[in-house]
């Protein structure tokens, strides 16, 4: 092995000390500006060591790690206990600049990307609608070309994190008389801009995660489209390419820890339980085993639907393991209340089966591309 490329045992050493370093010894905050603070810093902790961007391009200030040793470190990552990777920094890293480096400009690149890894700003999704969640295609807010801009009229919703973002990666309908995905544009849209409107919604769980975005005569210059206009469908697909079923992945293993934890903790003449736990375990196991293989197996190929039974598979098993650690605490036990509870995690897993395309679409999505079943009724 060349010398300028660790072996993994020594990259994981090396993964390993610098996260005992360096994680922070407080939780996240709930939500809001603290939350955004704290999340930044973290963020530019990770630049100042060298561990930001790993999957991204060297060019681009990333790392290029190979598939292999982005494993190593959510491992790592999850071992450690640092902060959720599904935090206001989600979008900038895993969407808006993968996206940015496949079909932005030069300009788009220099700009935004230095920005991104050094943890000095914020994106957000812009992409779900009332009446366009999992069907994407059918979404209605528009973008009106008025000399060297667009003038945006809409609604978003759902849109993690967009009270405290600073841009937005926006699916809006440029072509207003097509019918089909070909119709929509890829934007850049500052949050500042005039004619934005947040509005923050309160989950079941506690924090003000989501939010509503309301667009009413927003201009944005037609040099902030990515991809080319009427494009926005390929130029969102291609974020797909930097994915590859790692992104959530130190969420998978420290739940499998924490699985570990609760059968640690779980008297021996609570047999039902017990046996539920283990079956979690081996649960956990399986999907883990299926993320590395997918992961490993899309290394130099776009990913395939197969992602699906991943996203669909997790999703069902952390409702499972919160589930049966508030059986197993009690629903007023100081392991279960809180924000950092087991309570907070069971509301908020309702969501999993809900975001990023619901368990429904999830399983057509495994039928037919995956199974090769026969299309359901549209």
């Amino acid at each position: 092995m060349s010398s300028a490329i660790p072996s993994i045992s020594t990259f994981r050493a090396e993964a390993r000390a610098w996260l005992e370093a360096n994680v922070p010894s407080t939780p996240p905050p709930e939500d809001g500006v603290e939350s955004r603070d704290f999340v930044l810093d973290w963020q530019r902790t990770q630049a100042h060591g060298g561990w930001a961007g790993l999957a991204w391009p060297k060019e681009f200030g990333g790392r290029g790690l190979t598939v292999l040793q982005q494993i190593v470190w959510f491992e790592e990552y999850a071992r450690a206990g640092a902060p959720s990777p599904l935090n206001a920094s989600f979008i900038s890293l895993n969407h808006a600049g993968p996206t940015l480096i496949a079909c932005g400009t030069a300009e788009q690149k220099a700009y935004h990307l230095p920005k991104i890894l050094a943890g000095d700003v914020v994106w957000c999704q812009g992409f779900s609608e009332p009446g366009a969640g999992s069907d994407l295609a059918s979404l209605r807010t528009r973008g009106r070309v008025d000399g060297d801009d667009l003038v945006i009229d809409g609604h978003k919703t759902w849109s993690s994190f967009a009270d405290i973002a600073d841009w937005q990666e926006l699916l809006i309908r440029t072509d207003p008389d097509a019918k089909t995905a070909g119709a929509l544009s890829w934007i850049i849209c500052p949050m500042n801009a005039p004619g934005i409107t947040v509005r923050p919604i309160r989950t079941m769980a506690g924090p003000r995660k989501y939010c509503e975005v309301f667009y009413d005569g927003v201009r944005v210059p037609l040099s902030n489209v990515v991809g080319g206009l009427h494009n926005g469908w390929s130029t969102a697909m291609s974020t797909l390419s930097f994915e590859r079923g790692t992104a959530a992945l130190a969420l998978l293993i420290g739940l499998n820890f924490k699985v570990e934890q609760l059968l640690a903790a779980c008297p021996s003449d609570r047999r039902e339980l017990r046996s539920r736990l283990a079956r979690l375990r081996a649960e956990g196991a399986s999907i883990r085993a299926m993320t590395y293989r997918f992961a490993l197996d899309s290394e130099h190929s776009v990913p395939d639907a197969s992602g699906s039974l991943i996203r669909l598979s997790f999703a069902e098993f952390a409702q499972r393991v919160a589930a049966a650690a508030i059986d197993l605490y009690g629903i007023d036990a100081p392991e279960v209340v809180g924000m950092h509870g087991w309570g907070h995690d069971y509301l908020d897993g309702f969501s999993e089966t809900i975001a990023g395309g619901t368990a429904e679409i999830q399983r057509n999505i495994i039928g037919e591309r995956v199974l090769g079943l026969p299309k359901g009724p549209r």
